[in-house]
Formats: structure tokens, sequence, C-alpha cells
């Protein structure tokens, strides 16, 4: 990612080879700043925060926590169930 801005501010494409700069500059180095958080398994990481969100002292056990991946190109909301599980209403 830092790469892409770097060389060009145009929107970037992705495809099963990976990513592609899809203009010419100018870019901007600004990229190195962030810290690019990435997620290796969706799914995990929904239960995992799901859980700390059950558990915390402040949220009470008798509200359900449901668990979701938003797919960005289809538009649709998935399930993620051992999320929905990990949440469940405690008695």
């Amino acid at each position: 990612m830092r790469g892409l801005l770097a060389s060009s501010l145009k929107t970037a494409t992705v495809d099963a080879s990976g990513w592609h700069d899809s203009g010419n500059g100018p870019g901007s180095t600004e990229g190195k700043y962030i810290d690019w958080l990435t997620i290796a398994d969706n799914a995990q990481s929904v239960v995992e925060d799901v859980t700390r969100i059950r558990n915390h002292p402040l949220v009470p056990g008798d509200i359900p926590i449901y668990g979701y991946i938003y797919d960005v190109k289809t538009g649709e909301l998935q399930e993620v169930p051992d999320a929905t599980r990990a949440g469940a209403v405690r008695s």
C-alpha cells in the first residue's frame, strides 16, 4: 500500500495476482506514516472481538452480541456462527 500511494493517488485495482497501480503520479509519501494493520483470519478476529465485548464488565449478560463480516464486493453481511455462540446471553 505504501508503494502504491507513493507512486499514484488513483484508486488501485486488485486481482488474483495482487494489487496494481491504476495511474501515474503524483503520489504521496504519507502512506509510510500509517500502520497498515491486516487481519489474517477475519472470522477468528470477529470471534475474538465478540468474546472481548461479551466479557466486558460494562456489557450486561442479558444482551446478545452477534458477529458478522461485511463483504465489500457483494454488500452482504455474513454471520460468523462461532461469534454468535460466543456472544450468547449468559444466564
